[in-house]
């Protein structure tokens, strides 16, 4: 497989806990503290939905892993990536500005024999219109460790992955 596959492959890993749908929901009080995902990077798709999540928007809120991964999770790529959140993700908003910011994604993405583990902190990102759907704002993940096949960062471009909240 050649590197820059592979960093677009390592980019989908790193980008697909941030992922959303592209369903739309009102601002105002979400019912079930769920939150779902997909991207498409490399042509390969990650997804995952119904994650739990500490609180509704906008309260600040956590992410918990064990909803995204498998086997508690339904987090699933094609081409055959497989990919774990290492991390808890924490999300604080603010409404009056439209935007959510991540403290850190440390996601594992393993294709082959080959496994890159990256982290990414301070990810912004831009509320879509009057919904609960926030694109992010390009961020680079940075190896932590890995493969010496695996790129030293990532970089996942503006609205590259978004999260819904529902």
């Amino acid at each position: 497989m050649s590197i820059r596959k592979w960093t677009g492959l390592t980019a989908l890993a790193a980008a697909t806990v941030l992922a959303g749908s592209s369903a739309a929901i009102a601002l105002g009080p979400t019912a079930d503290q769920r939150a779902d995902g997909v991207i498409v990077v490399a042509g390969n798709t990650c997804t995952w939905t119904n994650a739990r999540t500490s609180a509704n928007p906008p309260a600040a809120l956590t992410i918990d892993r064990t909803t995204i991964n498998t086997p508690g999770g339904n987090l699933s790529c094609t081409g055959g990536i497989t990919a774990s959140l290492n991390n808890n993700p924490a999300f604080a908003f603010d409404d009056a500005s439209g935007v959510a910011k991540t403290d850190a994604i440390d996601i594992t993405g393993k294709q082959s024999f080959i496994s890159c583990r990256y982290k990414a902190t301070n990810i912004v990102w831009n509320r879509e219109g009057a919904t609960r759907k926030y694109l992010n704002q390009a961020f680079t993940a940075t190896k932590t460790s890995g493969s010496f096949l695996c790129p030293g960062s990532v970089t996942t471009a503006a609205g590259g992955a978004s999260m819904l909240f529902h």
